[in-house]
């Protein structure tokens, strides 16, 4: 391919297998299309299918996401094979695609670091998820790239990389096409129900934009004009008023896809109906089980951070954001930190045993969050957050996981731990980022905890449901 000439948008897809515990993340397919700035018209393509080292990676449920197979790929060529091919592809272009920002870019940057080769640097970038959440408002559903393409009648998805590509494409085309009729539209005339908010305030902006000399208008978004004399944006990943907002939801990568697998040895605790329900100030914005009326909870969809038109899940109690506060909670299993995130980090969680009262309240945020998730378009599948425990009648556990707090680039452990002594005084455990030997030294199966939750509708990678985050653990001495 010709090196020399960079101004081509790159829209490119990767389609991975699901890694299992301890493992990351194979590319399976790469597929790209160069894409003339000015006209939107596709230059060139390129699309291959790619042989992990370990054909074993390729797990039933990766073939449940992209119908890539072992034999599909068992002749095809490894990553190493394409790297030229690839990188001459991206280096110095324009990415773009559709969640690329938080999947595919990471996932090409692991399989070149995986080589121990340098990986392509972008000249920008153009996520069309966010892009088209926040332009064009969820007036299609849930802004996947199946349910906008069903919303404009494309067809259905495919999976596969070079289809994916050339639908997010199409679908740019479209939504940049009913933003530009809405632009020349009254206001009167504008639904307003299906527009997103900042679409009519934006429209003279828009206008003005679209007759800058030597720009593309895509949608509401202005494209830098490419030239000898362009200069290199800065790091086009970094999303800083996404970047802590997205943090707890991009942890869940790994262990929601794999928690329906996972084989968990049985313990002989039993969960106890002993709840404590006095809540004293320092519980305050979090409610003991007996506080909470079912008939209260209720599920919204809310922006996704501040200004933002992406929406997300919320549990609500009455007008509060939902957040609860578990006494006397036994650990079933101890912490579990199996699954790595893209820095190398362990992501820890652990079990607890649940007593009558805090299942009843989370079956029915589960029944709650699930009927919007799916009435807001999603066809994610739905993990319960209440577990039965095999060989136990009516005995249930849940899964609680210890957030992981990002500032700048460090990240810690968020978790406060705390100990309480017979006197009911209670002192703080790790005054510091705490070590995850600390913590699987204090979180033993059979410990009894007070824990402070927060919960955190997610869905991610077909796979959507309610995770229980520990804010602030109070263990028993």
């Amino acid at each position: 391919m010709d090196t020399e000439d960079r101004s081509e948008i790159a829209f490119f897809d990767v389609e991975t297998t699901v890694p299992k515990r301890g493992e990351r993340f194979a590319i399976l397919e790469f597929g790209s299309i160069l894409v003339c700035p000015k006209k939107l018209t596709e230059l060139r393509s390129y699309t291959t299918l790619v042989q992990p080292i370990d054909l074993s990676l390729i797990s039933s449920l990766s073939v449940r996401c992209n119908g890539i197979k072992r034999d599909d790929v068992v002749s095809a060529p490894l990553f190493a094979e394409i790297a030229d091919t690839v990188y001459n592809i991206l280096h110095g272009r324009i990415w773009a695609g559709h969640n690329i920002l938080r999947f595919d870019c990471a996932r090409i940057r692991e399989a070149f670091a995986e080589i121990g080769r340098q990986p392509p640097e972008p000249k920008g970038a153009i996520d069309s998820l966010a892009l088209l959440t926040q332009r064009f408002g969820r007036r299609a559903g849930n802004m996947k790239m199946a349910t906008l393409a069903t919303y404009f009648g494309l067809g259905n998805q495919t999976h596969r990389s070079l289809d994916d590509v050339r639908m997010n494409l199409e679908v740019l085309k479209y939504c940049a096409t009913v933003l530009f009729l809405e632009s020349s539209l009254p206001d009167g005339l504008v639904d307003n129900n299906s527009v997103s908010p900042d679409t009519t305030s934006s429209r003279r902006r828009l206008q003005a934009s679209s007759s800058r000399e030597g720009s593309t208008v895509l949608g509401s978004l202005t494209l830098p004009s490419i030239g000898e004399n362009s200069v290199a944006q800065p790091d086009p990943f970094n999303m800083s008023l996404l970047r802590n907002e997205m943090a707890s939801d991009s942890h869940l990568q790994l262990d929601t896809l794999m928690e329906e697998e996972e084989e968990e040895e049985e313990g002989g605790h039993q969960p106890s109906d002993t709840v404590v329900s006095q809540v004293t100030s320092d519980h305050e914005g979090f409610l003991a089980p007996d506080a909470i009326s079912i008939a209260n909870i209720k599920s919204v969809l809310v922006p996704f951070y501040h200004g933002s038109q992406m929406m997300k899940l919320k549990l609500l109690h009455g007008d509060a954001p939902l957040q609860l506060y578990c006494s006397c909670l036994k650990i079933r299993f101890g912490v579990n930190g199996k699954y790595l995130d893209n820095a190398g980090r362990r992501r820890l969680n652990f079990v607890v045993d649940l007593n009558t009262s805090l299942c009843s309240i989370l079956e029915a945020c589960d029944s709650k969050a699930r009927k919007l998730s799916v009435d807001s378009g999603s066809t994610s599948d739905w993990n319960p957050v209440v577990n039965p425990v095999r060989g136990f009648v009516n005995h249930f556990n849940a899964r609680i996981h210890i957030p992981t707090e990002i500032n700048g680039d460090v990240a810690r452990y968020a978790t406060e731990m705390h100990q309480r002594e017979s006197s009911g005084a209670t002192q703080k455990l790790i005054f510091s980022n705490p070590s995850v030997e600390e913590l699987e030294s204090l979180l033993n199966p059979g410990c009894v905890l007070d824990a402070f939750l927060s919960l955190e509708p997610y869905d991610y990678q077909l796979k959507a449901g309610i995770r229980l985050v520990a804010k602030k653990i109070v263990i028993h001495s």
